[in-house]
Parts: C-alpha cells; sequence; structure tokens
C-alpha cells in the first residue's frame, strides 16, 4: 500500500493550504469577533477561490467542478478545515453533490450556477421533532393536479439565510414494512421567494461563528412537478447515491483544525519555560503530545482509507461510521489537551485553540451523533448472526 502522496496531490494540497493561510486566516478574529461574515468580503475571497481554481472542487469535471477523487478531496477537505468554517465553507464553496442527480434542465438552473459563485443551495431535511430519525419527519408534500404543495417545518438549516434555493425532503406517503408504517420521502427543488416558502434566524451556536442556520416554514407552498429531484418516494435513494461522503468531509475537516491546534501545542511546549526548562520536558506535557500525535495519525489513517474505498465504490456505512466516530471524537481530544498545554492562554482569542474547542464540539452531532455511528457499526458486527 502506498502511503506517498502523488505529485498532483501535495500540489492541491500545498494550493490550498497557501490560499487558507493568507486568504482565510487574516479575517478570522473579526469573523470571531462579530459572529458575521461580510458578504462582500464573500464575494472578494470567493473570486480568488474561483481563479486558484479551489472553488467547487468536489463536484465532477463533466459539471464544472475540478473533479477531484475522493482521496485528494479529503486532503483538500483538511486542508480548508484548518480555517474558520464560516469563512472555508461560504467563500469556498462546495455544493451539494446531490445537485449532479437533477434533470439537464435542473443542472442548468441550479447546479452550474453553484458552480460558478453565481448562487448557493443549502439542504433541508432535520425538523425539530426528526434529527436523527429522519423517517419521523412531519413536513409534508402532497400532490395537487399537476402541483406539490408543501407544509411543514426544517430547522437547523445551514446557511440557508443566504442559500438562492433549497433542497427539500418531504414525506410524500407511507408504506408498510414487517416493522410498521414507513414514511416515503420525495426530494424537492424550493427557490428563495416562492410564496408560502419563509426562511427566518435560526438558533445562536457556540461552534463555527459566522455560519449561520435557519428555520425553513412552508405553508401551502406551491411548486411545480418539475421541480422534483429523482424519483418521487425515492428521495433516500437520491440521497445515499450523492451524499455518502459528506461524513468523511465532516471528519477531515476535523483532521486540519487538528493538525493546527496540534502545532501550537509543539511549538509552545518547546519554547515555554518553567522550572528552568521548555515544558515540554516534563512527561506530563511530552506525553500529552504523545497521545495527541497518535490519536491523529488513526484518525488521518481511518478516513483516507473510507475515502479509498469509497472511490472504488467498496465503502461500507460502518467504514464511513468509524472515520466519522474517531475523526470527531479525536478533534475533541486534542482541542482539550492544547488548551491544557497551553493552560491559560490557551482560552483567550489571541489564539484560534478555543475556537477550534468551541467548533469541536459540533462535529460530533452533526451528520450522525456520534450515538448514530456506533449503531451504525454494532450493527454491522452483528448482521452476521441475525442479531
Amino acid at each position: 500500500m502506498d502511503f506517498g502522496l502523488t505529485q498532483e496531490q501535495q500540489m492541491i494540497v500545498e494550493t490550498t493550504r497557501s490560499f487558507v493561510e493568507n486568504e482565510l486566516y487574516p479575517h478570522e478574529a473579526e469573523v470571531e469577533r462579530s459572529g458575521h461574515l461580510d458578504m462582500d468580503l464573500v464575494r472578494e475571497i470567493q473570486q480568488k477561490a474561483i481563479a486558484a481554481g479551489l472553488y467547487a472542487a468536489n463536484i465532477p469535471e463533466e459539471f464544472g467542478g475540478a473533479g477531484l477523487d475522493t482521496p485528494t478531496w479529503l486532503l483538500y477537505e483538511k486542508e480548508l478545515g484548518r480555517a474558520n468554517y464560516a469563512l472555508h465553507w461560504t467563500c469556498v464553496a462546495r455544493p451539494s453533490n446531490i445537485l449532479c442527480a437533477g434533470t439537464e434542465h435542473q443542472r442548468a438552473n441550479y447546479l452550474e450556477p453553484c458552480v460558478a459563485g453565481e448562487k448557493w443551495d443549502c439542504l433541508a431535511m432535520t425538523e425539530p421533532g426528526a434529527g436523527s430519525d429522519l423517517r419521523g419527519m412531519k413536513a409534508t408534500a402532497k400532490q395537487d393536479g399537476s402541483d406539490w404543495v408543501l407544509n411543514g417545518t426544517k430547522h437547523f438549516i445551514s446557511h440557508a439565510d443566504i442559500a438562492d434555493f433549497a433542497i427539500c425532503f418531504m414525506a410524500t406517503g407511507e408504506e408498510d414494512t414487517p416493522r410498521g408504517p414507513k414514511k416515503l420521502i420525495t426530494a424537492f427543488f424550493v427557490d428563495k421567494g416562492t410564496p408560502g416558502y419563509q426562511v427566518r434566524d435560526g438558533y445562536r451556536n457556540v461552534s463555527h461563528r459566522g455560519y449561520t442556520n435557519a428555520v425553513l416554514e412552508f405553508d401551502n407552498c406551491r411548486i411545480p412537478a418539475e421541480n422534483v429531484l429523482g424519483e418521487i418516494h425515492k428521495g433516500f435513494d437520491v440521497a445515499n447515491t450523492w451524499l455518502g461522503a459528506t461524513r468523511l468531509q465532516v471528519g477531515a475537516t476535523c483532521l486540519g483544525r487538528a493538525e493546527r491546534a496540534f502545532a501550537h501545542s509543539v511549538e509552545w511546549a518547546a519554547t515555554r519555560e518553567q522550572f528552568g526548562q521548555p515544558i515540554g520536558k516534563f512527561q506530563g506535557v511530552s506525553f500529552k503530545l504523545a497521545d495527541m500525535a497518535m490519536e491523529m495519525k488513526a484518525a488521518e489513517l481511518m478516513i483516507l482509507e473510507a475515502g479509498w474505498k469509497y472511490e472504488q465504490g467498496e465503502a461500507s456505512d460502518a467504514d464511513m461510521a468509524m472515520a466519522k466516530l474517531k475523526a470527531t471524537e479525536m478533534l475533541a481530544m486534542v482541542a482539550d489537551e492544547a488548551i491544557q498545554v497551553h493552560g491559560g492562554m490557551g482560552l483567550m482569542d489571541e489564539l484560534p485553540l478555543e475556537r477550534i474547542w468551541r467548533d469541536a464540539r459540533i462535529e460530533r452531532i452533526w451528520e450522525g451523533t456520534s450515538e448514530i455511528q456506533r449503531h451504525i457499526i454494532s450493527r454491522a458486527l452483528l448482521r452476521p448472526f441475525g442479531a
């Protein structure tokens, strides 16, 4: 097995890291202080990202993106993950891959403008009463002639305030299964400004300042049949086909933040002196660094292995769950230990450590909680025995 990077991969890593350090880092303090991302700044950095070939790098070449293979895309995500989340996600946008599942007309209306930096998308699944249990969603879409009428509420919808349209998953029917009735789900494009569709401010979040969430409300919102994404009642099929690697994306960005926190910790341990010697000479500190390095290496190998298997079409749900679980819990440990190594200085906003520590908390919740990941893993282990 070759663990080295290709020349192309090394170039992408170096280009992305340079962009993050030169174009994103300088704006972190202001975004963290204000909790706001100025759209003029977004447009400025966005154009630089497009010129650098870093924009929409996750989208296949045939649809206008950079077409990175999965392991290379994860290396790219890792570098972006070093920066404030709002800055890298909004200014160096990666449109949802599910847009590739649209018809030619839908790709022209939704995917192509997102790849060109002219529009933003958002994905709406979660509801106040349906988080991990998406089959429990109550928002509905009912057919009325050639139209669909949408009713219900979605919440925790990332950056919906700037999105030009939402990809909404709604219950469109029910089927009987051995475990009882199960919701049938369909995906729809809903444009901002459609009558009956309202985007309201969401919740204040301790993690990822400047990266907003919103509440979406549908009140007899009527949309044409041409706005159905994929097949009717097959919303989860299209999601599973095109959104499978998002858990690896979360894990990859965690790796980038962990590396940044770790680099600060090593430098601090080597230069900060107490009792006449660098604190890194004390086992209480040096062993922390060793444990941090080991956990980071393990998480990176799991993410890249799962990415490689995903590219080959061989990744299982358990592979993805293990990688996401390990990377997110590793970041929590590294962020906490980085602050401990720095002492009181670690909690001051002169360093990015307190931000990384705060931001780490959400990673064990979104894209499937740690408990859901463990459920997926244990279910895969027990299934061969019929348990």
